[in-house]
């Protein structure tokens, strides 16, 4: 391409030339984009409002955001949070300030790999979204439940996509201009994986071979190092993580060691899978073995000092010390019992007893009255004082196992129990 002054510009990466430029032309994620559906319907309001858009790599996440800025007649600022602190935040927000006092316009802001921000980053964003300066989008491949702090997400709705089916990469495959042979269609579809900019990116690498048309053994030889994974009909990137999470549950080392290299090997981010691993130690190993989670930390933080190969053997070290850990998800499931009754619990008051009373006033009130501190008692426990606001069932969500640390922790609690 060449502008009026007759300089070259550089020709815009397949991915970017075919990204959708209505709703209509967005390929897959009809679950939420279809007659009806959830994302449409919102679209189609007028009204915007902040998301957060979960969803493997090459799901439609940027195309989603960069449409709804359109829809909405919106300035578009997008952030990536790999690069960017809080200064590029307010640097963004200041963006969005002079766009509305110039324009009037509303500003769509776009944070790419939101989970990668941390929790203080993350708050930066509130006041902007309370004041409604801003639309917040946020684009994750990680469960937002776990990475995006509650404040934000309480304050946006969360769509999950999902991968391309082969159906839709069909699609996208005839809005190209390659030409293949169906043995090297389905090798390439499963070379994809799902994820639409890996198609795309892998059709201008054969593209710009110059070969008329594409077979498999040409495909093979061209993509040979990426395709090690696949196979014909494409193996699903989160059918391998699920493979991982299972085999680490199970307690079969070597198992947990062949999936973790196959993620590697194939180009699976190794960060993204000690994160995986950090979960594991969390959901399925809990407080029957706590060192679990301080080494799957240790592994990541590792990896990020030493890169690869070094790193990687750091991660491996992890996943085999959590397949032969002792398990326990008594934790994960005293944390969601909790959660499921607060979710359909009205909002009791703090009982008198235990609330603070830093003023007269409170004093007076009944504030921190009765109250028993536990150092002054013996083995500091004050047997029957009770923590709970008044007239809340009894309940004993956390159930230790008889598992690792577990079994002393059970019988503590056992004991302590008995001493009311």
């Amino acid at each position: 391409m060449t502008d009026l002054f007759g300089k070259r510009e550089p020709a815009a990466p397949l991915a970017d030339a075919l990204r959708p430029q209505s709703l209509d032309e967005v390929v897959g994620q009809q679950h939420l984009l279809g007659p009806g559906k959830a994302l449409r319907l919102a679209f189609e309001s007028g009204k915007p409002h902040s998301m957060i858009l979960w969803g493997p790599p090459g799901s439609g996440k940027t195309t989603i955001a960069r449409l709804m800025a359109k829809a909405f007649d919106a300035e578009f600022v997008a952030l990536s949070a790999v690069f960017s602190g809080v200064k590029d935040i307010r640097a963004a927000m200041e963006t969005a300030e002079q766009a509305l006092s110039r324009s009037g316009r509303h500003t769509i802001l776009f944070v790419d790999e939101v989970h990668r921000f941390n929790k203080a980053q993350q708050d930066a964003f509130l006041p902007y979204v309370e004041r409604g300066l801003i639309t917040f989008v946020g684009a994750t491949t990680e469960n937002p439940s776990f990475e995006v702090n509650s404040a934000l997400l309480s304050r946006a709705a969360v769509y999950v996509l999902e991968p391309l089916t082969p159906a839709d990469m069909e699609i996208l495959l005839s809005k190209t201009q390659i030409r293949v042979d169906e043995d090297a269609k389905a090798r390439l579809i499963g070379f994809a994986d799902g994820d639409a900019r890996r198609l795309l990116n892998a059709v201008e690498i054969l593209l710009n071979t110059g070969v008329e048309k594409v077979d498999a053994a040409f495909l093979e030889q061209t993509l040979a190092k990426n395709l090690r994974r696949f196979d014909k009909g494409g193996e699903q990137f989160y059918d391998q993580i699920s493979a991982l999470h299972k085999a680490v549950r199970g307690s079969d080392a070597d198992a947990s060691l062949y999936w973790m290299v196959r993620m590697l090997d194939g180009g699976a981010d190794p960060l993204y899978v000690g994160r995986r691993l950090v979960r594991m130690a969390v959901e399925d190993i809990g407080l029957a073995d706590p060192r679990a989670l301080r080494i799957t930390l240790d592994a990541c933080e590792t990896y990020e000092r030493l890169g690869s190969p070094e790193g990687e053997l750091a991660l491996a070290e992890a996943v085999l010390y959590l397949a032969v850990a002792a398990k326990s998800n008594a934790v994960y499931e005293a944390y969601n019992a909790a959660r499921d009754f607060i979710s359909r619990d009205g909002t009791r008051p703090v009982p008198l007893h235990i609330r603070n009373a830093p003023t007269s006033l409170m004093k007076t009130l009944g504030y921190g009255k009765g109250y028993r501190y536990a150092h002054d008692e013996p083995d500091a426990y004050s047997a029957g004082q009770t923590y709970f606001p008044e007239g809340m069932p009894a309940v004993e969500w956390y159930q230790p196992t008889e598992r690792g640390l577990e079994a002393q922790i059970r019988q503590k609690i056992a004991e302590l129990r008995n001493r009311k």
